[in-house]
């Protein structure tokens, strides 16, 4: 059961005391507490953790401070869509807007290697009016033999670079709780030039210890992929992990799941899960369609197989696009073979805008008819 109390409200007020107090005398039930501030508000939410079938709503919304009772189902207790339950479904993030029903665009290096290819690329994404980017300084690899990522070396450049582009979000991947530690201090040491999603990707979804430490810090917001080799309902649980530690800033990206029924692209997409994620839970949903091909491969017209699934999940009503670009991908340290030229975003965000409108005319059709 979840309380939403009335907007504003702090632990000093007296309504807040009182209403806390009424709480602890309820028998084997947790209570969790967590705000969320907002632009104009600081919203308070308390989760009641246990067998509570037998409390009233209508006595529970009596409490002092009590604005609304969200009886919540036994899936995706936090992040989850429960009934009669309107909690937002977006958050914002430095500036930036992350909602069931917008889109960002994150186009950037899928590993980061010299400090003039991450200004060129920097400098592609402000020309082309895009304030966000991915770049990975922790790339955990199959090979133990593989390039791993620069670490701690490369972020200071990367985080001063896009300061001086107007890059508000980069997403970065981690793998260990030193990570956040280091893109935290390195954030502080050149002045927060811009903010960071932390990401954890799909072969650490299971790591239930990052996710819950990842989960306790609520300065990042997180960018989950999806398990390439569990069910959405794993993944999804995956996700539960983080929101039940207190971060609810969590976006759950789409990455494709791996086996051969998919060739000849690298993984079988499933970005047809685009709309089941948003219809059982509150997250704004992402996609990967450069992992999920893998390659420059194209149809007879010259349109690359990494533009059509593109298409796919946005007009399926994705909110969030992870792709990859390099300035000279024969030369990219990491899955060079998957990504797009410079020259090609300008192609690539028309496109997209193309698909965002077939579906928000999708949208208004079915708003019609309903």
């Amino acid at each position: 059961m979840i309380l939403i109390l009335t907007p504003n409200i702090t632990p000093e007020k007296e309504e807040y005391k009182q209403l806390m107090s009424a709480l602890a005398n309820l028998q084997n039930i947790q209570i969790r507490v967590h705000t969320v501030q907002g632009t104009e508000q600081l919203l308070t939410e308390v989760y009641l953790i246990g067998n509570t079938k037998s409390l009233s709503t209508d006595y529970m919304k009596s409490l002092p401070g009590v604005e609304k009772v969200v009886r919540v189902s036994e899936e995706y207790r936090v992040l989850g869509r429960h009934k009669n339950d309107d909690r937002p479904t977006h958050f914002y993030y430095n500036g930036v807007r992350f909602g069931q029903d917008n889109l960002n665009i994150f186009a950037g290096l899928c590993a980061v290697d010299t400090p003039e290819h991450v200004e060129m690329m920097m400098k592609a994404l402000h020309e082309n009016g895009l304030v966000c980017t991915r770049m990975g300084a922790y790339k955990p690899r199959t090979s133990p033999y593989s390039f791993q990522g620069h670490g701690r070396k490369c972020l200071p450049y990367v985080f001063e670079l896009a300061g001086k582009y107007g890059i508000k979000v980069i997403a970065m991947e981690v793998t260990h709780e030193s990570h956040v530690m280091e893109i935290r201090e390195t954030l502080y040491r050149t002045g927060n030039p811009t903010g960071v999603m932390l990401q954890i990707g799909t072969r650490n979804i299971q790591n239930f210890e990052l996710l819950k430490i990842v989960g306790r810090q609520q300065e990042f917001p997180v960018l989950i992929k999806r398990g390439f080799g569990i069910t959405l309902d794993e993944s999804l649980n995956a996700a539960e992990y983080l929101a039940s530690e207190g971060n609810h800033k969590v976006v759950f990206c789409l990455r494709g799941m791996k086996t051969n029924m998919g060739d000849p692209h690298r993984n079988f997409v499933d970005f047809a899960h685009v709309p089941v994620v948003k219809h059982l839970t509150r997250m704004p949903v992402c996609i990967d369609p450069s992992h999920s091909v893998g390659l420059r491969s194209s149809d007879p017209n010259g349109i690359l197989d990494i533009m059509h699934v593109t298409a796919q999940g946005v007009i399926a009503g994705a909110n969030m696009i992870l792709v990859d670009f390099h300035p000279e991908p024969n030369k990219a340290l990491v899955d060079g073979p998957q990504a797009l030229l410079l020259k090609e975003l300008p192609h690539f965000l028309e496109d997209v805008q193309i698909a965002r409108e077939a579906y928000e005319k999708r949208l208004a059709l079915a708003q019609r008819y309903r």
